[in-house]
C-alpha cells in the first residue's frame, strides 16, 4: 500500500485536516474529529529516502506537462488538481503515476484537450452527457457539477456520460458533493482488467466506486474502491520498487494466481474483489458488474471487453461514467447526526490486535493528509522522478523542484 501506517500511541482526540483542493495558495482547515478508536495515531509518507516534493510544486508541473502538448490552461488545471489530490490522500497510484499516460493520450490523438462535454438529454433528476472524448477530469467535473445542482433543486441529481476518459480517483467526485453537504456517489468502467470469476480472460475493468457522506463536525465517511482486489495502479506501484504482489491480487495468462508483479501486470488479469471463488471473488465480480450497467450500459459508451487494452493509444477509451448527488434533507432528518453516531462507535470499538486501531473508510486518507501538511510535500519513489524527469527533458517545461 502506498499509505504506511506507524507510530501508534495512545490519546483521545486528534485535529484531522478536512479535504482541500491543493492548487496554489490553498489553506488547510482542521476540525475536532471523535477519533478514540484511532487515539493519536499518526502515518508516515513513503518510506523511502527521497526529497519532498511540495503539493503546490507537483500542481505546477502537472500543470506545465499537458499545457506543453496542447491543453488549455483550465483543463490541465483540472487535471493537476485530481493527480495532487490523489497524491495528497496517499493514492499514489493515481496520482503523479498516471501523469505520462495522459500526456501519451493527448500527444497521440486519442484524447481531445480542448473538448467540452455536451448535455444530450436531460429532466429535472437526470441528464445524458457527451464527454466528446475529453479528458476524465474535465468530464467528471461538469457532470458532477450537474448532479450537485439537480440535487440542489429536486433532491437528487443522476447525470451519465459516454465519451470519457480515465478520470483519475472516483473519490474526487464524490468529496465534490460532500462539500456541498451532500451524499456523493461515482462509478466509471475501466479497460477491460478483471478476470469474472473462473475465467482466465479479463472481460471488465476494475470499475471503481465510491460514496461520500457527510457526519458532524466536518467528520465524513468516504469509500473509494475498485471491484477487483485492487487497482492495477497498485500492480504498478509494486512494479516499480521491484516487490513482489500479495496472492490473490492478479492472475497469470493461464488463470494461475501469481505474485510476481511483471507477470500480473503483462497479463492484465486481475481477480476480482474478494480473490478466488472459494474466498467469494464471486461478489466483487458482481459488484463490478453493477457499475457497467450504471456506466457502459445506461451511459451508452463501450462496454466490457469492448473497451481498448490498457495501455493501448490507437483508438479512443469512449469510457461510461455515473455521477449522482443526493440531499440528506429530502429525508429523515438528523443524517449527519446518526452518522457522527455510527462512525465513531465503530472507532471506538476494542480492535483485536491494539496496535491496529478500527477505522472507517476516510480516516487512512486524512492520516496521510496530516502527514503530509507537517512534512510540507509528499516523497515519490526513486524511478517515479526519473520519469518525471524524462517529461521534463521531452516537454521543454521545469524540471520538478523538491524542497532544498
Amino acid at each position: 500500500m502506498a499509505t504506511v501506517l506507524s507510530r501508534l500511541m495512545l490519546n483521545a482526540f486528534k485535529a484531522i485536516p478536512i479535504q482541500n483542493p491543493s492548487q496554489s495558495g490553498a489553506t488547510f482547515k482542521s476540525t475536532k474529529v471523535c477519533l478514540r478508536g484511532i487515539r493519536n495515531m499518526s502515518t508516515t509518507l513513503l518510506d523511502i529516502d527521497t526529497p519532498l516534493v511540495p503539493l503546490k510544486e507537483s500542481r505546477r508541473f502537472i500543470t506545465e506537462c499537458m499545457e506543453a502538448v496542447g491543453t488549455p490552461t483550465s483543463h490541465a488545471e483540472a487535471l493537476a488538481d485530481l493527480l495532487v489530490e490523489a497524491d495528497y490522500r496517499g493514492h499514489y497510484s493515481h496520482g503523479m503515476n498516471r501523469l505520462e499516460m495522459y500526456v501519451s493520450d493527448i500527444s497521440s490523438g486519442t484524447c481531445i484537450a480542448s473538448a467540452t462535454p455536451k448535455v444530450l438529454k436531460e429532466s429535472p433528476a437526470t441528464a445524458w452527457v457527451d464527454g466528446q472524448n475529453g479528458l476524465g477530469a474535465v468530464v467528471g467535473n461538469f457532470c458532477m457539477d450537474l448532479a450537485i445542482q439537480k440535487a440542489k433543486n429536486v433532491g437528487v441529481g443522476w447525470v451519465c456520460a459516454k465519451g470519457s476518459n480515465h478520470y483519475g480517483i472516483a473519490g474526487m467526485y464524490s468529496l465534490q458533493a460532500l462539500k456541498q453537504g451532500l451524499l456523493g456517489m461515482s462509478f466509471t468502467n475501466t479497460s477491460p482488467l478483471m478476470s469474472p470469476t473462473r475465467s482466465k480472460e479479463a472481460a471488465l475493468g476494475t470499475n471503481p466506486l465510491t460514496l461520500g457522506a457527510p457526519a458532524e463536525n466536518g467528520d465524513s465517511f468516504v469509500l473509494d474502491m475498485a471491484t477487483t482486489a485492487v487497482a492495477v495502479g497498485k500492480i504498478e506501484m509494486q512494479k516499480r520498487k521491484k516487490e513482489p504482489i500479495p496472492e490473490g491480487w492478479a492472475q497469470d495468462k493461464e488463470g494461475n494466481v501469481t505474485t510476481d508483479a511483471e507477470t500480473a501486470y503483462d497479463s492484465a488479469c486481475l481477480m476480482p474483489l474478494g480473490g478466488s471463488e472459494i474466498n467469494s471473488g464471486y461478489k466483487g465480480f458482481g459488484l463490478g458488474l453493477l457499475v457497467e450497467v450504471f456506466c457502459g450500459i445506461l451511459g451508452g459508451s463501450h462496454f466490457g471487453p469492448n473497451i481498448r487494452r490498457w495501455g493501448e493509444f490507437g483508438r479512443s477509451a469512449d469510457l461510461g461514467q455515473c455521477f449522482i448527488a443526493i440531499d440528506p434533507n429530502c429525508f429523515a432528518p438528523g443524517f449527519e447526526n446518526r452518522l457522527s453516531q455510527l462512525l465513531n462507535h465503530i472507532r471506538n470499538m476494542e480492535p483485536a490486535d491494539p496496535s491496529k486501531p478500527v477505522m472507517v473508510a476516510g480516516d487512512p486518507e486524512r492520516l496521510h493528509m496530516e502527514a503530509v501538511d507537517k512534512a510540507g510535500g509528499v516523497r515519490y519513489l526513486p524511478n517515479q522522478l526519473t520519469a518525471c524527469q524524462r517529461l521534463s527533458e521531452s516537454l521543454k517545461v521545469a524540471p520538478l523542484k523538491p524542497l532544498s
